[in-house]
């Protein structure tokens, strides 16, 4: 999707909410990969309440049209009551150590990527509102959980992606604000482009809804998850934690920057095959980072 200096439009409704920020998102992960789809929970009650002068209103409802198309959230892990052989499983261990970046990284293992991001608008260009606008509630529920599924359970069960990072790069994105249209065709709470949805929908047989506030969620987090897997496979040798204490004072020393660089920029240009980790927006990366513990969105 697109770039943030492209986001003039969406720069002004996220500085009024705390930050500026585009971006946009796009997904992959093997059709054998995606969980059977369910009905999710009606909305979680906001325990924090909205906070007076929210450009939100509390009593934003949504209708999704798609609900029952979205993936399941993670079952819970069997007792050994209920499974006797689960008691007897060892759990996988821990690295202790970052993976250092390949400086000559493997050939990508997904040979079908996302469409690349769209050319920045004009700079006059003010966003636009579609539809109604979900409650931050409602957000919270969709992104919360957007970042307890597990998105692939057979070939890398180990990634998880943290609810601080997709909170934070929603509100980067759009300020949790779920009907914005940005003026490079960003759509919702993670910003996702139209021929992204598309992308994914056709490549892994699936019918998520772009303008459904919560498939839009599970959107942002896919794509999340196979930027994931496809730079941690190239650079990292399937080491896919994304841990902040991983990162060093460089940018690119860490599969979380990589990840959120990728996010806002586009995989080519993050990880251009055979070439070294590249992270060309510097201040997008910086900002998503502050936000993943500095937000005031972590608290509602």
């Amino acid at each position: 999707m697109g770039r943030s200096v492209a986001r003039r439009g969406v720069a002004v409704v996220a500085a009024v909410l705390l930050l500026a920020g585009a971006g946009c998102a796009t997904v992959d992960t093997p059709a054998a990969e995606v969980p059977a789809p369910v009905a999710l929970p009606e909305e979680l009650p906001d325990a924090s309440g909205e906070p007076s002068g929210s450009a939100v209103p509390e009593d934003a409802s949504a209708t999704p049209s798609a609900v029952e198309s979205m993936g399941a959230a993670p079952k819970a892990t069997p007792s050994a009551s209920a499974s006797p052989s689960a008691a007897k499983r060892s759990p996988k261990p821990k690295r202790t150590t970052a993976t250092a970046p390949r400086t000559v990284p493997k050939p990508p293992t997904e040979k079908q990527v996302p469409p690349d991001p769209p050319k920045p608008p004009a700079s006059d260009c003010e966003p636009s509102y579609k539809g109604d606008q979900a409650s931050r509630a409602q957000a919270k529920a969709a992104l919360t959980e957007a970042a307890g599924r597990t998105y692939w359970p057979t070939s890398a069960p180990d990634i998880r992606i943290p609810v601080s990072l997709i909170k934070a790069t929603a509100w980067q994105e759009s300020g949790w604000q779920s009907n914005i249209v940005a003026c490079d065709k960003g759509i919702g709470l993670m910003q996702v482009m139209p021929e992204t949805a598309s992308w994914m929908n056709q490549r892994f047989g699936q019918s998520y809804d772009v303008w459904d506030y919560r498939d839009n969620a599970y959107l942002g987090g896919t794509f999340l998850a196979w930027l994931t897997k496809y730079i941690g496979d190239m650079y990292f040798d399937a080491d896919y934690r994304l841990d902040a204490d991983l990162c060093t004072a460089e940018l690119d020393s860490c599969l979380l920057n990589a990840v959120i660089a990728a996010y806002n920029y586009g995989h080519g240009a993050v990880a251009p095959e055979g070439k070294p980790l590249n992270i060309p927006n510097a201040s997008y990366v910086r900002n998503v980072r502050a936000l993943m513990t500095e937000c005031v969105c972590l608290g509602f």
